[in-house]
Formats: C-alpha cells, sequence, structure tokens
C-alpha cells in the first residue's frame, strides 16, 4: 500500500477528528457515554492544529488511513516531554487500514520531524492497556521511563515511554 504522511488541510481537520473518535472508540480505548470530554478532545482536530502538527496519513487516492498529533517545543498539548524533546499523542488509524503499516508511517514522520528540528528525543504516553500500541513503539526503540508515568484522572493509567532521535 502507498502510504504517504504530510501535514492535515484544513478542510480535513473534520474527519481527522472523526477518525479519531472512531478508532478510539473501535479499539475500547473511549467509552463515549463516560469519557465524552476526552472523546471532545479527539474530535477537535482544528483547535489541535493551531498549537501542534497535525499529521494524516493518506493513501495514493488521498484516502485518509489514519492521523497523530506532534506537538514540539512550546506547543500547549505536551503532557510529559522536557526540554529537548517532541511528544506525539492521539495516534489513530481507520480500523479499514490497519496493519499496513499506517501506524508506523505515522511514528517515523514524528521521529524525523523531532530529529530535523534538533531535538534528542520523542516521548509519548499511552493507556497502559494499549499492549498493540506498545508492541509497535518496543519494535521502533521506544523504552518505558515509568517515571513519567502519569493519570490524568481516576482510573487512567498512562504510561511514558521515549526513544532518542
Amino acid at each position: 500500500m502507498d502510504i504517504t504522511v504530510r501535514g492535515a488541510a484544513p478542510e480535513e481537520v473534520d474527519a481527522v477528528g472523526a477518525l479519531s473518535v472512531a478508532a478510539y472508540v473501535y479499539d475500547g480505548l473511549l467509552d463515549l457515554a463516560t469519557e465524552q470530554g476526552y472523546a471532545d478532545q479527539l474530535r477537535d482536530a482544528g483547535g489541535r492544529a493551531r498549537q501542534a502538527e497535525i499529521l494524516v496519513a493518506v493513501d495514493g487516492d488521498g484516502v485518509l488511513l489514519g492521523t497523530v498529533t506532534f506537538a514540539g517545543p512550546g506547543s500547549a498539548h505536551r503532557q510529559v516531554a522536557r526540554a529537548g524533546e517532541a511528544e506525539f499523542r492521539m495516534l489513530a488509524v481507520d480500523p479499514a487500514a490497519r496493519r499496513r503499516g499506517v501506524a508506523e508511517a505515522l511514528v517515523h514522520a514524528c521521529l524525523d520531524r523531532a530529529r530535523q528540528a534538533g531535538l534528542e528525543r520523542v516521548v509519548i504516553s499511552s493507556k497502559n492497556t494499549m499492549t498493540t500500541a506498545h508492541r509497535l513503539y518496543t519494535r521502533l526503540g521506544f523504552t518505558r521511563l515509568p517515571e513519567r508515568d502519569w493519570s490524568p484522572q481516576a482510573g487512567v493509567e498512562l504510561w511514558a515511554f521515549g526513544v532518542g532521535v
């Protein structure tokens, strides 16, 4: 499959938000009945685009396959990044496009951006239950940073991972 990763166009942000919510719900990572606040954050790709870079993966026909939010230095969307680090968040792949390398392409794009910016590391937070994502991150060289684990709300445990670039 031909995959291109690029910055999201303004006319794509609504589709990016919808894809993000749909992917998280599909994976059982988001319960719309109890986590509407986070669903609203996922849906608001336009808002994120004002303070971070929204990347999209598209196929040769321009069909949206996945997305990630890249938060470099100064971005309000950083949660665990420190000086000299970038962070990515809200990695989501359309369920119909799974197992084609979309997530890996999006992560590589984040690593490339951090490297080009002269940063030292990319960090992420991931729910402790996101085992499929953890396998991808480990395969790409990320290691656990347990000293940065945190909880945004009761019952939600986020693990930190990082990789040098």
